[in-house]
């Protein structure tokens, strides 16, 4: 292969073709075993549909061989995702959405002669504001009579944990993050309540589908073969269900935290002035936003900048992506994420799927009323957080919470306090090495004090 090309670690199962990055973009490489299934994709109109409905990562054709291989047939060049994300940073809508996108996706391709023989989590992303397929090759002709042979992929992928999720209050990331091909089938059925049984759809694609599961067909046997219409039914059964699943309406801690906060209101309406007033004299293209509750803040940063929303708490990720989609905003990608358990690298050999904090370095970190919870309630050194924040982003914008403040006396009230260099100076000092202060800036309203440091 061409030394200039870079075969990406999470593509190499399908030998349809690949991915690879060459001089900084994002190729696919189609093999010459795909081109029957390519030229029907193209040919039928399909791909240009389901770009049209922003169901398909939209891509072009280069007539140019970047591998030199000799079983090359088209390289296309999709559009370029700013930001990778996985089903195990998701909230419950956002798998919601992609199990319906690659429903959707899957009923049109019927239409037009062809199936998905995939229907995994992982090919699905969240581009402009809406889940998208991004796997151009995941499509095959249809076969009058054959089954979907991705049916049980996408129950365990995304039917099985919305269930668990809507009946028993499991967070969906958490057990993507245990079961990342799928959650199967016969732990869905042990996990839900016994009333499901009588919901004829959950028992169909549930309860009947545990009960028939890994029971060998009999000698002299066959498959039963199923019309086109049958697959229509089963996807709409599909669509139907999982259309109706919703979370029960709950309060945590954190998604009414500026609603009860026990700060006054004008200590939120100066934090807010002063973070806009600090983003609009900076020149950035990304921005993560640690902590960043319901997206308060990161509402407040350059909409054409790709901004990356991270909290620990699914229901406040939930709410924010609820918002996202109703505003039609583009470049907010919102992430459930525990700041002291990052998303590991994944897959063979840790590389299929990176780590959250190797995938982006961010021209702009938030960190707004999140430090104090990292140095108290997790026993974070200053140094550690100025090492963490070194390496994830060049300019910081945190907020710090003096001992006096109430947040931190309520944190304090039910356990000794170890942390005698918890205060401004010894915060300035563990940053020093590693950042510059640019601005210092007290909050009117509360005794807290915002921090703007530039990366040395």
């Amino acid at each position: 292969m061409n030394q200039l090309t870079n075969h990406h670690p999470a593509s190499f199962r399908d030998p349809s073709g690949f991915i690879y990055e060459q001089d900084g973009l994002v190729y696919r490489f189609v093999s010459t075993l795909y081109q029957t299934d390519y030229d029907l994709l193209i040919g039928s109109g399909l791909a240009d549909s389901l770009v049209k409905q922003k169901l398909l990562l939209p891509f072009i054709e280069l007539n140019e061989n970047h591998t030199h291989r000799n079983d090359w047939y088209k390289t296309l060049q999709p559009k370029q995702i700013p930001f990778f994300t996985y089903a195990w940073e998701w909230s419950f809508d956002q798998l919601k959405d992609a199990a319906l996108t690659t429903l959707a996706v899957c009923k049109n391709s019927l239409q037009k002669g062809m199936i998905l023989k995939d229907a995994t989590h992982t090919n699905t992303q969240f581009v402009d504001g809406s889940a998208k397929l991004i796997d151009t090759l995941s499509f095959e002709k249809y076969e009058e009579g054959e089954q979907w042979v991705a049916y049980r992929q996408f129950c365990e992928c995304f039917l099985n944990p919305l269930l668990i999720a809507t009946h028993r209050g499991m967070e969906v990331h958490k057990l993507m993050l245990a079961y990342p091909d799928g959650v199967p089938v016969g732990l869905t059925a042990q996990l839900l309540p016994y009333k499901t049984k009588f919901n004829p759809s959950v028992y169909l694609h549930v309860h009947l589908h545990a009960k028939i599961a890994g029971k060998s067909v009999k000698e002299g046997k066959t498959k039963r073969k199923v019309t086109q219409k049958n697959i229509e039914q089963i996807l709409q059964s599909l669509l139907d269900l999982i259309q109706s699943l919703k979370l029960p309406v709950k309060k945590t801690v954190w998604n009414n935290y500026y609603d009860e906060t026990i700060l006054s209101e004008s200590y939120l309406t100066e934090k807010k002035r002063t973070v806009s007033s600090l983003l609009s004299t900076l020149n950035y293209t990304s921005v993560i936003d640690l902590g960043a509750n319901e997206g308060e803040f990161s509402l407040l940063c350059n909409r054409e900048a790709l901004v990356v929303s991270a909290d620990f708490d699914s229901d406040c990720i939930d709410s924010f992506y609820r918002l996202i989609k109703e505003q039609k905003l583009k470049n907010i990608v919102p992430v459930v994420v525990d700041l002291t358990y990052p998303t590991p690298g994944m897959g063979w050999m840790n590389k299929e799927r990176p780590a959250l904090f190797s995938r982006k370095k961010f021209d702009v970190c938030l960190a707004l009323a999140l430090v104090h919870h990292l140095a108290i309630a997790k026993n974070i050194s200053f140094a550690q957080l100025a090492e963490f924040f070194a390496e994830i982003c060049d300019e910081l914008i945190i907020e710090f919470v003096p001992k006096t403040d109430p947040k931190i006396e309520e944190m304090l009230k039910w356990r000794e306090d170890v942390f005698s260099d918890y205060n401004e100076n010894e915060l300035e000092k563990a940053f020093s090495p590693l950042y510059s202060l640019a601005q210092k800036l007290p909050v009117t309203g509360s005794q807290r004090v915002l921090y703007y440091f530039q990366k040395n």
